[in-house]
């Protein structure tokens, strides 16, 4: 298997984006899409989790794409908490909350692969 020489060619970023999009389909659905602010926030984590793998990926520095990482791996536990959120009310099923919660925490360990193989090196 050869390296990934792209952003969008790591798992952990295509595993992001696949959670970005999850979070973009609850996000449009009644009766979630009327509360905005819960879902701009929802939005703004899932799509830092995206960028800065891409930002992290991009940099030239071990310390700053270490750096990136870590935002992308907290923005992770960001979105899963407040899939608690969505399951308390009533806008996720138990089904939908584990999956979500399961993207979240798949996306958070590829990241903490990232991380491990700079601290490695």
């Amino acid at each position: 298997m050869n390296p990934p020489k792209i952003f969008e060619d790591l798992t952990a970023w295509q595993s992001a984006r696949a959670l970005t999009n999850t979070i973009y389909v609850h996000c449009r659905r009644e009766p979630l899409a009327r509360d905005f602010g819960l879902c701009d926030q929802l939005r703004r984590a899932a799509v830092s989790v995206m960028n800065n793998i891409a930002e992290g990926w991009e940099s030239l520095h071990p310390a700053e794409k270490i750096q990136f990482y870590n935002i992308a791996r907290r923005s992770c536990g960001e979105v899963r908490s407040m899939s608690y959120i969505l399951l308390d009310n009533q806008f996720l099923s138990t089904t939908e909350h584990t999956d979500l919660r399961s993207s979240c925490q798949r996306s958070g360990q590829l990241i903490s692969g990232l991380i491990r193989s700079i601290s490695q090196h």
